[in-house]
């Protein structure tokens, strides 16, 4: 991911999500929003176990997976609409060319 990309998606994520903008329990704020970014993305592109993230970036796997979930909950709720839609027929004719292109030869089968 290219960093301006990555940059933006935690400015959106300390702006529009409480979690990422959390105080800990001294009334200080927490992990910054880069951080607890950076360990969901990591933990996702490597597919690593939650605990191998505390020798790099030293948090916990409860936290973690805390991270996790709610990077992934916010990004279903920042971009959703907009990338999880169903293909329109626009987007359904362009994936049909290019799999021709590549030697696919199969059809596009919507549920229902």
């Amino acid at each position: 991911m290219k960093k301006p990309l990555f940059m933006h998606i935690v400015d959106l994520l300390s702006n529009e999500v409480q979690f990422f903008r959390k105080k800990n329990g001294l009334g200080r704020l927490g992990l910054s929003a880069l951080q607890k970014s950076t360990t969901t993305i990591r933990v996702l592109a490597y597919g690593s176990a939650l605990d191998t993230v505390d020798e790099y970036l030293r948090l916990g796997a409860t936290t973690t997976r805390l991270c996790v979930e709610n990077f992934l909950e916010a990004i279903i709720y920042l971009f959703g609409d907009e990338y999880l839609r169903r293909p329109t027929l626009d987007d359904l004719q362009r994936l049909l060319h290019i799999g021709e292109l590549r030697g696919f030869p199969g059809d596009v089968i919507q549920g229902s």
